[in-house]
């Protein structure tokens, strides 16, 4: 049995409320759960202490049993100071070589010179 720790979603339609639970990995999203460890409301401001709430007690009990958590539950562990989040692997991206930054100006030019070169259609 694969456990994971993830949001379940509840509240109603355009009015979102997330619920998180330790549930079997193969089970649904919003169904069967084997413990409530927390409850998270993205509708409250960012400072809210309202807005995320958790059992640490617990969640440190399942994840010392090899439960799994979800990348969202990650952040809120991290940012409770209970876990640590790996690094997102996202590199710079690279800056045009001398060359290549050249090459487009010479290139302008002889790319305007056939057109006028080209004989009048009568």
């Amino acid at each position: 049995m694969s456990v994971v720790i993830r949001l379940s979603r509840a509240g109603a339609k355009k009015r979102p409320f997330y619920r998180l639970v330790v549930a079997d990995s193969r089970f649904p999203r919003d169904g069967r759960f084997i413990e409530r460890v927390g409850t998270y409301d993205p509708k409250k401001p960012k400072d809210s202490p309202e807005r995320v709430k958790l059992e640490l007690e617990r969640i440190k009990y399942w994840l010392s049993k090899g439960a799994q958590p979800s990348d969202r539950i990650t952040r809120f562990l991290d940012a409770a100071g209970l876990l640590k989040r790996k690094p997102r692997n996202n590199p710079q991206k690279a800056k045009p070589k001398k060359e290549a930054a050249a090459a487009p100006e010479a290139a302008a030019p002889a790319a305007a010179a056939p057109a006028a070169e080209a004989p009048a259609a009568s």
